[in-house]
């Protein structure tokens, strides 16, 4: 970051003060304002009065589930989230991303990961562009509204995950492209995502469940090179 450059803002949102002490001395040092609350209602109220280019997330606070919370940030705001919690598990990470989060880091954790993986988020360009509020997708029976983040097929609402819904609209407008799980992970994780290594199976075989896509005719697999919508 040269002088220049305006340095990013981060929420810092966890019931532990002695974390918020922890991580804010760290950005003090590397010269990062942050802002900190420590539960759901005053990290909503600063999210309102203020702009911020990231927040680090508690998974369990007072007042509310830090699952539902990063949902409610990733329908209102184009904010990356990091969401931190002790609980480590893959089920509990996959639990965490499907809630939104870019990525999940476990406690205990070491100051120098935590900056890492922030960095590498703040990197990311686009990583939820707002979509046109005026276009839908179309195609065969599938409809999608960005703008609501709501996905039709012939006419029935189907609900999916703010992850599942990225990863079918990504898919859905670049229909017959062929893209690498590597493509997918870089584009909807960031390319310095190192979670599990079957995070994208996991999600496209969701999609097929959800939109009844059994015999695989809507996303097509490539053998040995990745996935595309057919639609």
């Amino acid at each position: 970051m040269t002088a220049s450059e305006t340095p990013p803002n981060l929420l810092l949102v966890d019931d532990e003060q002695s974390i918020i002490d922890y991580i804010g001395l760290g950005l003090k040092y590397e010269k990062f304002p942050y802002q900190s609350a420590n539960d759901c209602a005053e990290a909503e109220k600063l999210l309102r009065e203020q702009s911020f280019d990231l927040v680090v997330l508690d998974r369990m606070l007072p007042d509310g589930d830090g699952l539902e919370l990063c949902q409610k940030i990733r329908e209102r705001y184009q904010i990356p989230v990091l969401m931190l919690s002790a609980l480590g598990e893959v089920e509990d990470r996959v639990e965490g991303l499907n809630s939104g989060a870019d990525d999940y880091l476990a406690k205990p954790f070491q100051f120098a990961e935590l900056l890492a993986r922030v960095r590498a988020l703040l990197r990311r360009p686009n990583i939820a562009p707002k979509p046109d509020p005026g276009k839908e997708v179309k195609s065969g029976q599938i409809r999608i509204l960005p703008h609501q983040r709501r996905v039709y097929k012939e006419g029935e609402e189907v609900e999916l995950t703010p992850k599942e819904f990225e990863l079918l609209h990504f898919l859905v407008s670049q229909s017959g492209r062929v893209f690498s799980k590597d493509d997918l992970v870089s584009h909807l994780w960031g390319a310095d995502f190192d979670g599990f290594t079957n995070t994208v199976e996991v999600h496209i075989s969701a999609l097929r469940q959800k939109l009844g896509d059994d015999k695989r005719r809507l996303i097509r697999t490539v053998r040995g090179v990745g996935y595309a919508w057919e639609g």
